[in-house]
């Protein structure tokens, strides 16, 4: 399995982590995701989207908060993967993150996995970097 680190940024609220796992990315929120702190989880997601990966993991065991600023950034990311044939999987939600998820019906366009393990074990191997799908017939 390929567990290379991609990158990393950090504020004093919000620690984020990104490394690939076969053909998904698992994106690591820590803290306290808002409208300070958006952009530090938005960042890494749109580049992973663009270097080819479409199959998106977020690990939420160790997110606090959540705020709409924060969601959005999520919304935004599961259409562009969607778009692009993949999808933004959620995984290990506290219960104050799933809350909000709960409350502004957004848990129902998102995949949520009880563990990160969980969302890998559904990767069926497309999506990353360079695997473009079905090309159609050939002939």
């Amino acid at each position: 399995m390929d567990r290379g680190t991609v990158g990393s940024a950090q504020s004093g609220r919000l620690l984020v982590e990104v490394r690939e796992e076969g053909s998904s990315v698992v994106v690591s929120a820590a803290g306290e995701l808002d409208h300070h702190t958006a952009e530090l989880l938005r960042e890494p997601l749109e580049g992973c989207l663009e270097k080819g990966f479409s199959r998106l993991v977020v690990d939420c065991s160790r997110l606090e908060f959540c705020d709409s600023t924060g969601l959005n950034v999520l919304l935004g990311a599961r259409l562009k993967a969607e778009a692009a044939g993949g999808g933004v999987h959620l995984a290990g939600m506290q219960p104050v993150v799933a809350r909000v998820f709960e409350i502004t019906g957004a848990e129902a366009v998102f995949t949520v996995h009880d563990t990160v393990e969980d969302a890998l074990a559904g990767d069926g191997g497309g999506g990353g970097p360079g695997q473009s799908g079905d090309q159609g017939p050939t002939g």
